[in-house]
C-alpha cells in the first residue's frame, strides 16, 4: 500500500506544472497580453476599421459615365459617311446619376450606425475574451492553492497514520485504523492527480487566449484574495444601459432601422440622371450640341414599394422588441452574480471566522485524545476530513467569488478585480 502511494505522489509530481520558483504572473499583465494579441480581439478590431470605410462610400454619388458615339451612313465600319452626310457624326457625352436628395445623406448615415456596431461588437469581444482570462486565471489560482493544501493535509494523515501503527504495534490499536488512514491517503492522492488535470486544461486555455505558441512556459498565478464589492445593485444596473456593448449593438441597430425606414419612404421618390453630350459631323457642317435629363418612376407601389415600407417598419419593431429583451438579459446577470457574490462573501467570513478554525481546534483535539486513547480513530478521521474539505471549500468560494465579479464587471463595464 505504500509503495502505490508512494508511486502515485511521484506521478503527480512528474507532471507538468508552473515551476514553484517561477515568480507569478499578475492577471493585468495577461489582460493586456490578451487585449494586444488575442486573434479574436484582433479580428473584431480590423472588422471595426473596415467598417469605419464605408461611410464616404456609400454616401458619394455615383462614378460618371463617359460616352463615346459613332454614327455611319450607308456603311457598318465606323466613321463611313462622316465627311458627306449631315446624318452621319461622331459624339462624346458624360453623365451623372443623381438619386433623391437626403438618399446618400441616410445611406451614410446607415454606414455609420454599422461602423458603430462594429465597435460595440469589438468591445463584446474583448470583456469575452478578457472574461475567459480572468476564469482561467482565478481557476488555476484556486488549483494551484488546493494543491498545496492537499499536500500539507496528506502531511497530516501521514502523522495520523504512524500515530495507528504505533498504537496496533503496542496492541492499543487495530490494523483497521492502519488500513484507513492508508486508503484516505490513496483517496488523496487521486485527488491531486486529478487537480493536476484540471491545471493542465487551464493552462492550454490560457495559452490560448494568449496566442502563445505550444511549449511556451506554463503560467504561475498570484494567490487569490477576496475583492471587495464597492457598488450596490442599483449602482451597476444603471451601468448596464450605458456601458453595456450587446446593449449598445441593440441600441444602435434600432437606430439603424429607423434610417431603413426612412429609406423606404425615400425610395417612393424618384432618381434623376443628367447626361450632355457634343456631336461632330464634317469640317463642313455645323456641331451639335444635345442635355438630358431623365427620371426613374417608382410607380410599383403595391408590388414593390409598399411591402418595401412593411417590412421596414417591422424589422424596426422587432429591432426594439430584441433591445429590451437584451436589456432585461444583461440586467439579470448582474443581479445574478450580485447575488452569488454577495453570498460567496457571507460564506468567506463563515468559513474564516467559523467553520475552519473550529474544525482545525476540533481536530488538534481530537488528535491529543487519540494519542491516549480517548478517541476512536473514526471520530478522529471524520474531524481531518472536515479541516480538509471546509480548507478546499474555502478556496472554491473564494474562486466563485472573483469569478462572478468578473461576470459583472463584464456586463456592466466596471473593472472589479
Amino acid at each position: 500500500m505504500r509503495a502505490l502511494c508512494a508511486g502515485v505522489f511521484l506521478f503527480c509530481q512528474g507532471m507538468s506544472l508552473p515551476a514553484a520558483d517561477a515568480p507569478p504572473t499578475p492577471l493585468t499583465t495577461l489582460l493586456d497580453e490578451a487585449t494586444a494579441n488575442n486573434p479574436d480581439i484582433l479580428a473584431a478590431r480590423r472588422g471595426w476599421q473596415a467598417a469605419t470605410q464605408v461611410p464616404s462610400q456609400v454616401s458619394t454619388l455615383p462614378d460618371p459615365q463617359v460616352t463615346v458615339q459613332s454614327f455611319s451612313v450607308g456603311s457598318p465600319r465606323p466613321f463611313a459617311g462622316y465627311s458627306n452626310s449631315n446624318f452621319a457624326y461622331l459624339g462624346l457625352g458624360v453623365s451623372q446619376d443623381l438619386p433623391y436628395p437626403g438618399k446618400l445623406k441616410l445611406k451614410g448615415e446607415a454606414a455609420q450606425q454599422d461602423a458603430a456596431i462594429s465597435m460595440y461588437r469589438l468591445d463584446a469581444a474583448r470583456r469575452a475574451v478578457l472574461q475567459q482570462v480572468k476564469e482561467a486565471y482565478f481557476q488555476t489560482a484556486y488549483i494551484q492553492q488546493t494543491l498545496d493544501v492537499l499536500d500539507r493535509n496528506r502531511k497530516l494523515l501521514d502523522q495520523i497514520e504512524k500515530i495507528a501503527d504505533a498504537r496496533y504495534r503496542v496492541g492499543q490499536g487495530r490494523q483497521q485504523d492502519v488500513l484507513k488512514a492508508q486508503l484516505q491517503k490513496t483517496k488523496l492522492l487521486r485527488e491531486i492527480a486529478h487537480h493536476h488535470e484540471v491545471m493542465e486544461t487551464q493552462q492550454a486555455l490560457l495559452l490560448k487566449l494568449l496566442n502563445r505558441p505550444p511549449g511556451s512556459p506554463e503560467i504561475r498565478t498570484e494567490p487569490l484574495v477576496e475583492t471587495p464589492l464597492r457598488y450596490t445593485s442599483d449602482e451597476l444596473l444603471e451601468k448596464v444601459r450605458a456601458q453595456n456593448p450587446e446593449v449598445a449593438t441593440r441600441q444602435e441597430l434600432v437606430k439603424k432601422q429607423s434610417l431603413r425606414v426612412e429609406m423606404a419612404r425615400k425610395d417612393r421618390y424618384p432618381d434623376f440622371s443628367v447626361q450632355y453630350m457634343w456631336q461632330r459631323t464634317g469640317p463642313s457642317f455645323p456641331s451639335y450640341y444635345m442635355l438630358t435629363f431623365s427620371a426613374s418612376l417608382p410607380i410599383y407601389r403595391r408590388r414593390k414599394l409598399n411591402p418595401e415600407m412593411t417590412q421596414a417598419v417591422e424589422e424596426l419593431n422587432r429591432s426594439e422588441r430584441e433591445y429590451e429583451s437584451q436589456v432585461q438579459t444583461a440586467c439579470f446577470d448582474v443581479r445574478n452574480q450580485y447575488i452569488a457574490a454577495e453570498t460567496a462573501s457571507q460564506m468567506l467570513k463563515i468559513y474564516r471566522e467559523g467553520l475552519i478554525p473550529q474544525a482545525l481546534a476540533t481536530y488538534q483535539s481530537g488528535l491529543a485524545a487519540y494519542q491516549t486513547g480517548g478517541l476512536d480513530f473514526e471520530s478522529l478521521l471524520s474531524t481531518f476530513l472536515d479541516v480538509l474539505n471546509f480548507d478546499d471549500e474555502y478556496w472554491k468560494t473564494l474562486m466563485e467569488h472573483e469569478t462572478a465579479l468578473a461576470r459583472i464587471g463584464q456586463v456592466t463595464g466596471v473593472p472589479l478585480n
